[in-house]
């Protein structure tokens, strides 16, 4: 009886899948949120960027000084962000109060001494500053600088010097690309990092190592760590002047310190688990030293990140938290800054006191009302794959505490394929597919061969053979999700954005799964990506695909633009106008070529955004669009009030 009175005040509706009203609207998610991104600790402050879409993606350095005192850092009219390898990373860098950061619209470097207004330190010019470190004993920063504007030719990666004066020298140049310049403790020693194409610094990196003299030039430049097969991730000093760093030597991203005397690297703790991460921007962090020197460090086991300490001579330990995330990772003292996701709640800044570990948010990524008992938390699922091998997914089933389905009908299944591809997705809470299972759809984050996290064979499966074996990963988890009777096989859409709108757009031209499709900024010719993509990914697709232009063919049989004949399904096109990375071009070949079929097809563009959407007007409307779009397809009709999107051909 009790229990009967309690359904009757919940008021729980049957109604089609789909339809049902949700308290998480994409205003909220445009609106609400802002993104974490880089730390730094600065004696009892700590800084950190967060980009605002309220503000029109405008990314703002804030402080939090010891007192708990919260300020913005950056002018009003600059944004935080640096373009080299177009990523960016490495924004700016604190010391000792005195802040120096890359403004995002001329990308020069501007110095702020105790904070008393911003000072152009570099020139106007073609450069991209990133991943700064300070040297104090010769007033200076050392910078990753990029060099555009050179007509025909690939823009210019090295490694300069910037004294406070604003001289600048260059201090090492010749490979393609450089990263994570560190100054040993006494500024006696410079590491860092460097690759050149056709690698990416997952593929394979080398670490260098330099003797500092006392005017500032390098001698004694050697390797130390890494090859063209090898990929070295994050070098960092401990306090006593120690050089450590990640590598996937064993075929798993381990940490070791590399002595000196004896000339060799020493595993610190080799397990079958992944303490770096690939390097899609510049001063990424997964570790760090306390004052006793002890390493606090995230790591992944089975694609599961955690938290750990690792005393010297001991076995690495695990931190027991909340968290099942961590990005971003800094440490200072007995402090430790990170970014942590959660199952349940929105992204954070956290801030842990290692002596006792006790943590506090310090920002939140938004603050969140929704009751809990509308949240779909991801069950973690292991499919075998066509050939044996698991593939790792996270299954959301539909949630809303109001609604249930017909006992007749199953859910609508969203697939959905991670960027990179060599990207991750995570357990994290996301708003994005909260969105969709409060409104009666079953997601399937799919962390497809290629992915992160698994050591480096699974990341190599996608090695020549991109949009096959992750389509094949993606269909192989639908299979087993609709041999288990969880989701309607029949209404199985895919989404994906920038690579994963390649998966995509594989899915949707080569297999008849699925029933429609959704790409953002989506791949559709390999042959213009290779043409037209910028420096960082010009040779990505060697390895993925094949050479280029030697194996043209290949290209042209893996592109789904050439096969539009094999497209039976409806598919929706969101674009940023401003895209470097997936010209806009390439939607709009893929949309002529759908209309010209009579294929149901609708185009969304954005002026003035690039690659990822920023402003929080686009991006609600790409939600809406999105829940649109489906609901046409399928014949049902949203709870939400939407603005109609021109859907040719239907």
């Amino acid at each position: 009886m009790e229990t009967s009175d309690f359904n009757a005040r919940r008021k729980v509706h049957v109604a089609p899948y789909g339809t049902w009203k949700s308290p998480i609207i994409a205003e909220l998610i445009s609106q609400e949120m802002v993104g974490l991104g880089q730390i730094a600790l600065d004696s009892d402050d700590i800084y950190w960027t967060e980009m605002r879409p309220t503000e029109r993606g405008r990314t703002v350095l804030v402080k939090r000084s010891g007192n708990g005192m919260v300020a913005e850092v950056t002018p009003a009219d600059m944004s935080v962000r640096s373009r080299v390898h177009e990523y960016g990373g490495g924004s700016f860098v604190v010391d000792a109060g005195d802040v120096w950061f890359c403004n995002d619209v001329d990308q020069r470097l501007y110095a702020m001494p105790k904070l008393m207004g911003a000072v152009a330190l570099t020139p106007e010019g073609p450069y991209r500053y990133a991943d700064m470190i300070v040297d104090r004993r010769r007033n200076r920063l050392i910078t990753v600088r990029e060099t555009h504007g050179q007509g025909d030719d690939e823009p210019n990666n090295c490694i300069v010097s910037i004294v406070f004066d604003k001289h600048v020298s260059t201090l090492v140049e010749g490979a393609d690309f450089y990263g994570a310049p560190r100054l040993s403790p006494d500024g006696k020693y410079l590491a860092w990092l460097s690759w050149s194409h056709p690698n990416m610094p997952w593929d394979g990196t080398e670490l260098w190592l330099a003797h500092v003299t006392e005017n500032g030039e390098l001698t004694n430049i050697e390797c130390v760590a890494g090859d063209r097969t090898t990929s070295i991730f994050a070098p960092e000093w401990s306090s006593e002047g120690e050089l450590h760093f990640v590598s996937d030597q064993t075929g798993w991203w381990n940490l070791y310190r590399w002595n000196s005397t004896q000339h060799e690297a020493v595993a610190l703790c080799p397990m079958a688990a992944e303490f770096g991460r690939p390097q899609w921007a510049l001063g990424m962090t997964t570790y760090g030293f306390t004052t006793d020197g002890d390493i606090i460090c995230t790591y992944a086991v089975n694609g599961e990140w955690r938290l750990g300490q690792l005393e010297k001579g001991e076995q690495l330990r695990e931190i027991k938290t909340e968290y099942c995330a961590f990005n971003s990772l800094v440490i200072s003292g007995q402090r430790a800054a990170f970014i942590a996701g959660h199952s349940v709640d929105s992204s954070a800044l956290v801030l842990l006191d290692l002596k006792v570990i006790e943590s506090m948010v310090v920002r939140r990524a938004m603050d969140i009302n929704i009751d809990p008992k509308n949240i779909s938390i991801g069950m973690a699922i292991d499919v075998p794959s066509g050939d044996g091998v698991d593939v790792h997914a996270y299954f959301y089933a539909p949630v809303n505490n109001n609604y249930s389905g017909p006992v007749y009908e199953k859910a609508p299944l969203i697939v959905k394929s991670h960027g990179g591809p060599t990207g991750q997705t995570t357990q994290s809470f996301s708003l994005g597919i909260q969105f969709w299972t409060s409104r009666g759809f079953a997601v399937l984050d799919v962390n497809y061969s290629g992915s992160s996290g698994y050591g480096r064979a699974y990341r190599s499966r996608l090695d020549g053979r991109w949009g096959e074996v992750d389509v094949e990963d993606c269909i192989s988890c639908v299979q087993y999700l609709v041999s288990k009777e969880l989701v309607d096989g029949e209404r199985v859409v895919i989404t994906g954005g920038s690579a994963g709108g390649f998966t995509t757009l594989c899915a949707l031209t080569f297999h008849d799964i699925f029933r429609a499709g959704a790409s953002y900024y989506g791949i559709g010719d390999l042959e213009a990506l290779a043409r037209d993509t910028h420096k960082f990914e010009s040779r990505y697709l060697d390895r993925l695909v094949g050479r280029w232009p030697e194996d043209e063919e290949l290209y042209r049989a893996r592109s789904p633009i050439h096969h539009t004949d094999r497209l039976t399904c409806p598919v929706i096109f969101f674009q940023g106008l401003d895209d470097k990375v997936v010209p806009p071009n390439q939607a709009k070949v893929m949309v002529d070529a759908l209309l010209h079929k009579n294929l149901p097809v609708a185009y969304v563009a954005f002026e003035g955004e690039g690659h990822g959407f920023r402003l929080s007007e686009n991006i609600e409307q790409a939600l809406q669009s999105e829940l649109y779009f489906y609901g046409r397809v399928f014949d049902f009709q949203p709870a939400d009030r939407l603005e109609p999107v021109d859907i040719a051909n239907l």
